[in-house]
């Protein structure tokens, strides 16, 4: 008579008695169970499960030094998701034994002694059970993995978006993209000094370029025009404001809203002054303050075809002498500070000769 054929899964199997090991052992192997761990001392068996990874457990209950309940209460501890099914070694059949040990863990129950037809039904009914739950679990560990990069993705896409918008806009005006670049970047830099977190700061990173998008609506004779404004074209111009909130209206993400509140409001001063809102102090959105700084900075020290480029030296004095009328005195402060940073800034993103 051929020997069954060798079985991959992995059964350890605690029981402080060797002829109760031997004769597991021995039932188990005619059945082609030959990846078997026999553990005698219960308190082996933690170390054992973590290095053999069984797809089964029979574990008796009555053992010196932890006796089966402890067993599957340091097993449960674990929290391992793929825990295998725990199957009592047992003579007792009565309710206030076999509840608790359901409670504590066990699936199911094989009476001692053992009888050989029900001993391999059981074990066999239960690996199948275990395969179909690993099936299950790799399935929905593949499901989040493909779904966490469909979203990476997506985040990609719209981060890309965002970008070209904010370039758009720029390219209308007689700005370039690497002023939203310069912008973008130290708007990130000033953030993270004032304690903002990693994951806001790289919000804010990817939503100030689109502080100029409503540029997009603002007629060019207005938006082009070399000379000075008259006060119907400079109120034009300030609609650019209202024009960019409504372009990034209808989309509730944490990066449309910050955008929002910068294009609608990195225009107003911290004295209450600016447009379109007269907002002041921090009634002003944080992200449209430290944009503020960051835009005026790099605009005044870059050269346009109606103005040369102010002097670092000029434009920090500038900031300065704005400090708690234009611009958030802490905000200014830390600029000065990050000043060798923001100018290296500068230098990575530096205007194409």
């Amino acid at each position: 008579m051929n020997s069954p054929a060798s079985r991959p899964e992995r059964l350890l199997i605690v029981d402080d008695e060797p002829a109760n090991l031997k004769l597991l052992d021995r039932m188990l192997r005619s059945q082609g169970y030959h990846r078997l761990d026999l553990v005698g001392d219960p308190r082996q068996v933690l170390e054992r499960y973590q290095q053999d990874r069984p797809d089964l457990i029979l574990l008796d209950i009555n053992m010196p030094h932890l006796d089966g309940f402890e067993v599957m209460r340091r097993l449960r501890a674990l929290d391992d998701p793929l825990l295998p099914p725990i199957v009592i070694l047992t003579a007792q059949s009565s309710r206030d034994f076999l509840l608790p040990a359901l409670a504590g863990g066990a699936r199911d129950f094989i009476a001692k002694p053992f009888d050989r037809n029900e001993l391999l039904m059981r074990v066999r009914n239960l690996l199948d059970a275990q395969l179909a739950h690993r099936m299950l679990f790799d399935q929905a560990a593949t499901l989040e993995a493909l779904v966490r990069e469909r979203t990476a993705e997506l985040r990609r896409t719209q981060l890309e978006v965002v970008q070209r918008l904010g370039m758009a806009a720029e390219y209308r005006d007689v700005e370039t993209g690497n002023h939203i670049l310069r912008m973008s970047h130290t708007c990130a830099l000033l953030a993270r000094h004032i304690g903002w977190s990693e994951t806001q700061a790289d919000l804010l990173l990817h939503a100030s370029p689109m502080h100029d998008i409503g540029k997009i609506g603002v007629p060019d004779r207005v938006l082009l025009k070399p000379g000075a404004l008259d006060a119907q074209e400079w109120a034009l111009m300030q609609q650019h404001t209202v024009i960019g909130a409504k372009l990034l209206g209808g989309d509730d993400s944490a990066l449309m809203c910050m955008a929002r509140d910068i294009a609608l409001y990195h225009h107003e001063k911290w004295d209450g002054s600016g447009y379109p809102a007269q907002l002041a102090g921090e009634a002003i959105p944080a992200a449209a303050r430290i944009a503020a700084v960051a835009d005026v900075f790099d605009a005044l020290t870059s050269a346009r075809p109606y103005k040369k480029a102010w002097t670092v030296e000029d434009a920090v004095r500038f900031l300065q002498e704005q400090s708690g009328r234009h611009f958030e005195p802490h905000l200014v402060a830390a600029f000065m500070t990050l000043l060798p940073q923001v100018l290296a800034i500068r230098e990575r993103f530096g205007e194409p000769v």
